[in-house]
Formats: structure tokens, sequence, C-alpha cells
């Protein structure tokens, strides 16, 4: 089961800054980076950010819908992965379901 969070420039929330996707029980974890334009792997940033005090009021855990909805807005159109994607990018394995 896939955890998803939505993250704020600050604690007054409004729009949506990030999102993180984890896999709480296998430690990995995925957010999209602004930098590269791409979802990346980086479960140490996702756990030192979601642990942090600091930015205990910038994080929300959301539903699957409710990541899908807004992460367009974050990503600048792209899309979230669907879950057989997320499985590849945790366990690399095989092509990722949604790559040609």
């Amino acid at each position: 089961m896939y955890h998803y969070y939505a993250t704020y420039k600050t604690a007054a929330r409004g729009t949506p800054a990030g999102i993180f996707v984890m896999d709480v029980a296998g430690g990995h974890a995925m957010l999209w980076d602004h930098w590269a334009r791409a979802w990346v792997y980086d479960p140490g940033l996702v756990v030192r950010f979601l642990d942090d005090i600091r930015n205990e009021d910038r994080q929300e855990t959301i539903d699957r819908d409710t990541a899908e909805r807004i992460t367009p807005g974050i990503t600048g159109g792209e899309r979230l992965p669907d879950e057989d994607t997320i499985a590849w990018v945790f366990r690399w394995e095989g092509r990722p379901p949604q790559g040609d």
C-alpha cells in the first residue's frame, strides 16, 4: 500500500507545491523533482522532510484520487505514475509499465 503526501511552501498551505509517494513498509519513496522535471527515487529526502518537525504544518497525507487530481498542477502537466510503475521504480524490475 502506498502513502501519498502533498507538500506546501508554507504552513498556510494553499496550493500544493510538491508531492511524495511512499512505501513505508519497504522503505521506498519518490517525489516530483522540480529541477529535473521528473519523478525521482529519493527515500532519504522524503523521510527527512516528513520527519522534520519544522515541516509538520507543510505536509498533508492524501488519498490516491487526490494525488492524481493535484499532480498535474505540481508537475506542469505530468501525471502521477500508475501503481505498477511506482512498484517498478521501487523495485527496479523489468521495463516501466508506462514506458515504451
